[in-house]
């Protein structure tokens, strides 16, 4: 399912050869990262954005803190030292419409957002999020990550994904 808009450019792509790879990925990502930033978390059951969103999440607030999955809750709000962060699982909403008692548009304004199955909100969806495609790699553990975003995202990120 395509998410990404015209403006969107290929910023990264990489294969994660394990769970703590991803965890790497957050945790390089999060000093980055600022209140009214939307990331959306896309791939398929299983492949790795719940792991990406936990590491992220202990990584700007407690590195013991609990994380677990708001897939049934559709959101859990977690205090940072610098701001808020919501974790948003919209795998159950059948419907944009159907997300807007959540009070996404809310954070997306003050918060730091992550949206796991971010292309259940279709139109409503930021255009100037960060997304981050999550697929299976060549083994159990493997993980391919492509990272999208618009230029202002390339600025921001810039030397962040460098071999060097």
């Amino acid at each position: 399912m395509e998410t990404s808009t015209a403006s969107d450019e290929l910023l990264f792509e990489a294969t994660l050869a394990s769970p703590a790879a991803t965890a790497d990925l957050a945790a390089n990502l999060a000093p980055l990262l600022r209140a009214g930033d939307v990331i959306g978390l896309e791939g398929e059951l299983g492949t790795g954005k719940t792991t990406f969103a936990r590491a992220l999440i202990r990584t700007l607030g407690d590195s013991r803190e609990e994380v677990p999955s708001p897939t049934f809750t559709l959101v859990q709000t977690y205090e940072t030292d610098g701001m808020t962060v919501w974790h948003c699982d919209l795998y159950r909403i059948e419907r944009p419409e159907d997300a807007v008692e959540l009070g996404l548009e809310e954070a997306w304004g003050s918060a730091l957002t992550l949206i796991e199955w971010p292309e259940r909100l279709g139109r409503d969806l930021p255009p100037r999020r960060l997304a981050l495609r999550f697929e299976y790699g060549d083994d159990e553990t493997a993980r391919r990550v492509t990272v999208m975003g618009g230029r202002e995202w390339r600025r921001r990120l810039e030397g962040l994904f460098d071999d060097g």
